[in-house]
């Protein structure tokens, strides 16, 4: 029996604490993916389970999970036109770990390189992997670098950031030797939805994040804690997408929060909105309105209990 305890997020917001744990992703080659992700990004298998004719992979930095790996052959080729995921944003602490993964990605011939920006409040770089899901790579300015507009929004932008310069200016060959070593996680997931006012229902209203920037042509980004964002959602792919078929790409977006009562105050919010959920004490499961699958965990999840979900 589940313990009730008393809600403390105030005003339906998710705690300032909360924060990105590992994407799933279905794929229909097991080993091409991950052998892509342990080049590419430097990560390596943490555990692997079997569940019926499915096999599941978790990789990531040292004990911290960045990505699990579903292998489900039978599914179509990513869409990408539905909803779904639109990228899986790495984040890193420093430019010099960002600058040795992102020549690691550069290197392996299965990367595709699709750019990269100077987001005012960070620094990206992006790639498509094998199977066709969007990589973003990045690491953050400090926040007392961050500018706000009058009504309190973070000012972001899509400025040129020359790769080659940056690579120039901050890989050292030490850090690019050991950056397998380096910390990692994931620091935010960008979505793709059919329309942005029922995205901000489920993902604002529902979940409880916060805007951080509803002005920008198409998309909406979204927060706990002031952070520029954990959750995008934009409708430059997918405008007018409705239910996602089953297919690969996407398989879970997971958010860890600080206490069960973070999780009681989610669960009266699904509630009141009549919204299914699924509820086992540690986590509650929800999809979006486009069939996303999304789950809300207590912290300390280790690579067992991520396959266990």
């Amino acid at each position: 029996m589940i313990q009730t305890h008393t809600v403390t997020a105030p005003d339906g917001i998710l705690d300032p604490a909360t924060g990105m744990d590992a994407v799933t992703l279905r794929v229909g080659d097991l080993d091409l993916m991950s052998s892509y992700y342990e080049s590419a990004l430097a990560l390596t298998p943490i555990e692997e389970r079997t569940r019926g004719r499915e096999v599941h992979r978790v990789l990531g930095r040292g004990t911290v999970p960045m990505v699990r790996l579903i292998a489900t052959p039978d599914l179509p080729a990513v869409d990408p036109r539905q909803a779904g995921l639109f990228h899986t944003a790495f984040l890193f602490d420093d430019a010099p770990t960002l600058a040795a993964t992102v020549l690691r990605a550069a290197q392996d011939p299965r990367s595709r390189f699709t750019g990269s920006s100077d987001h005012l409040v960070s620094e990206a770089f992006y790639f498509t992997d094998p199977e066709g899901n969007g990589v973003e790579l990045y690491t953050d300015r400090d926040r007392s670098q961050w500018t706000y507009d009058a009504d309190g929004q973070v000012r972001m932008s899509t400025l040129y950031l020359d790769p080659n310069a940056y690579l120039n200016t901050h890989l050292t060959e030490e850090v690019f030797a050991g950056v397998g070593e380096a910390p990692g996680k994931v620091g935010h997931v960008h979505l793709q939805v059919g329309d942005v006012p029922t995205a901000r229902a489920f993902y604002v209203d529902a979940l409880g994040f916060e805007t951080t920037v509803g002005s920008y042509p198409g998309a909406l980004f979204a927060s706990a804690g002031g952070y520029h964002h954990h959750i995008a959602m934009n409708t430059w792919n997918s405008a007018g997408a409705g239910p996602r078929a089953a297919s690969l790409g996407l398989g879970d977006v997971a958010i860890t929060v600080p206490a069960r009562d973070d999780l009681d105050a989610l669960v009266a919010r699904l509630s009141e909105r009549k919204l299914p959920f699924a509820d086992d004490g540690r986590s509650v499961v929800v999809a979006d309105p486009w069939g996303t699958q999304v789950t809300l965990a207590l912290p300390g999840a280790d690579a067992g209990e991520l396959l266990g979900r």
